[in-house]
């Protein structure tokens, strides 16, 4: 056997090992998707025939009945599309200062700033919903996205992919005359699209999916996000008695996300790529 064909023969392997166990990864997700087409009734009895009929919609039926549920809705995508945003403008600023700015402090402020992503959010929500409460942010789309602006990870990615970037395009354009922001608003921040789609994806998925701190910052059900508003429509005994109600929650919340990292898949490889050539 040639190495050319031995070769052909490893990459067929390791395609097909791809395969499968993207196949073995997509099975829980395949399980949500089919119980929430599942009566109730019949999931109180037995949840291994998710192939078989019946079928229903009445599961997400149940959910569209809930009065608020587009409330909720649109509350989460506001606060979700608030912190995105927020996240991208001040995430850049900053990589872009960290990676071709010098300061006094530049070299303890970065690693500090890196620190953050080893400090969990729960340990500081009390001080934080003090602090809110003081200002006078609960139940206010400003408390419930303004945490979120705090990214470590989002600048550390910006930092890393404009160091990417050859600094000779904002050399050429600094001899044209142009000032530090518009070589930065018009010549290196559009090169950073990948990136960008990337850190958005992340962040957007995180606010979406988000339920602990809309838990104590949101106590009335108007300001409630998908996540916190579904939650609170569970009865005690939702496990047993709702099983197919609650995977079709799951799918309810998930199916917008879904979408958007489908659309923006294809920066993903992009700006990690980015990333490795600093």
């Amino acid at each position: 056997m040639t190495p050319m064909l031995r070769k052909g023969w490893f990459d067929r392997a390791v395609m097909a090992a791809l395969v499968l166990l993207a196949a073995l990864w997509m099975l829980p997700l395949l399980w949500v998707l089919a119980l929430s087409f599942k009566p109730n009734e019949l999931l109180m009895v037995r949840t291994d025939v998710f192939l078989a009929p019946p079928y229903t919609l009445a599961n997400y039926a149940d959910i569209l009945q809930t009065s608020a549920v587009f409330r909720w809705l649109g509350n989460s995508a506001l606060v979700a599309a608030l912190q995105t945003l927020g996240v991208l403008v001040l995430s850049s600023l900053a990589g872009y200062g960290f990676a071709r700015c010098e300061f006094p402090g530049r070299r303890w402020l970065f690693p500090l700033v890196l620190f953050g992503l080893a400090v969990p959010s729960q340990s500081v929500f009390i001080p934080l919903h003090r602090l809110f409460s003081d200002w006078g942010l609960q139940n206010t789309y400003a408390g419930l996205a303004l945490p979120g602006l705090a990214a470590p990870f989002g600048v550390f990615l910006m930092t890393q992919y404009f160091k990417a970037v050859p600094i000779d395009l904002e050399e050429a354009a600094m001899l044209d005359n142009a000032s530090r922001f518009k070589t930065f608003f018009k010549v290196v921040l559009p090169l950073t699209l990948p990136a960008q789609a990337t850190l958005g994806i992340f962040t957007f998925l995180a606010c979406w999916n988000d339920y602990l701190w809309p838990l104590v910052i949101a106590t009335k059900p108007e300001m409630y996000t998908l996540t916190r508003g579904l939650a609170s429509t569970q009865t005690n005994f939702a496990q047993s008695e709702g099983l197919g109600f609650l995977m079709a929650q799951a799918v309810f919340a998930g199916a917008p996300v879904l979408m958007i990292y489908l659309f923006f898949q294809k920066h993903l490889v992009t700006a990690v790529a980015g990333t490795g050539r600093s």
